[in-house]
């Protein structure tokens, strides 16, 4: 009988443990070991940063990188509920915060890219002639032109909805597109409809020679500078997961911001992303 309820016990283990797995999957797993670090991001997952950054860090530390796909928004959701042990993201105000409340900490500063508005190279609402990013937008709203919204509480919603603010515009009808996805699919939509859209640079640099319709037609507002930080989760005001506070140490070495920084350019022919010492310029 003991040794029927000793193995009823680990049954309910198991199962446990792959409930817990299945809440949280990794979209992608990146180096060796049987132990896995939880990192949330998007646009640097779906890229390949995490991953270049995920394999280099095993093959120093022996443990596997798990990488799951979410936004801001939902990367920070995912940290304060447990369900991740780290998250790479781009919300200055909503990082802030969630260090205030203690249940993130360790934020450190990691590169960054810049936010291109893109829309149909004829320019129906004549963007390429904005004085800044909030007057571009003002004009997209006058004109009904088609634009594409992420809408999904990601740090490039986020980024959007504070231009539109600073518009005075509170975007909707027909003209204004919810797509609620990620940055590529967004883009590659935009394109498809020939609507405008604010990507971000290294999306643009790994996707522009796919699209046909599309170009950046506005750039160079510092507003648009788009910094991204590590936070790790918090317990009792420290890192929750020692592994956490090595891989974000790495990434910040002078190794992993050489990664950083060079990401992309053998592909691309320009890196995708600039690293920590520039990015530190715009950090707030």
């Amino acid at each position: 009988m003991q040794r029927i309820a000793t193995l009823v016990v680990l049954c309910l283990l198991v199962m446990t443990t792959c409930a817990l797995a299945g809440d949280a999957p990794c979209t992608e797993r990146y180096g060796k070991g049987e132990q896995a670090l939880r990192l949330a991001t998007g646009s640097p997952g779906e890229l390949g940063l995490v991953g270049a950054l995920g394999e280099a860090w095993s093959a120093r530390s022996g443990m596997a990188l798990c990488w799951r796909k979410a936004g801001t928004g939902d990367a920070l959701a995912a940290l304060k509920a447990g369900e991740v042990d780290m998250v790479m993201v781009h919300g200055p105000k909503a990082e802030k915060k969630a260090v205030e409340e203690g249940w993130a900490t360790g934020r450190a500063l990691v590169g960054s890219n810049e936010f291109f508005i893109v829309g149909p190279v004829a320019d129906p609402a004549g963007i390429a002639k904005a004085t800044d990013a909030a007057d571009a937008y003002r004009r997209i709203a006058k004109a009904g032109a088609l634009f594409f919204s992420r809408g999904d509480n990601s740090g490039t919603h986020k980024k959007e909805l504070d231009i539109w603010a600073s518009a005075g515009i509170t975007p909707s009808g027909a003209w204004y597109t919810v797509h609620k996805g990620f940055m590529s699919a967004t883009l590659q939509r935009a394109d498809a409809e020939g609507g405008y859209f604010m990507t971000d640079s290294s999306t643009w640099v790994a996707e522009k020679g796919k699209l046909r319709r599309l170009a950046v037609l506005f750039r160079g507002d510092p507003v648009l500078i788009n910094v991204y930080h590590a936070l790790l989760r918090a317990e009792g005001g420290k890192a929750a997961v020692p592994a956490a506070v090595d891989f974000a140490a790495f990434v910040t070495s002078p190794e992993g911001q050489d990664i950083v920084g060079s990401f992309g350019r053998k592909e691309y022919g320009e890196g995708l992303y600039n690293d920590a010492a520039y990015a530190k310029k715009y950090d707030h």
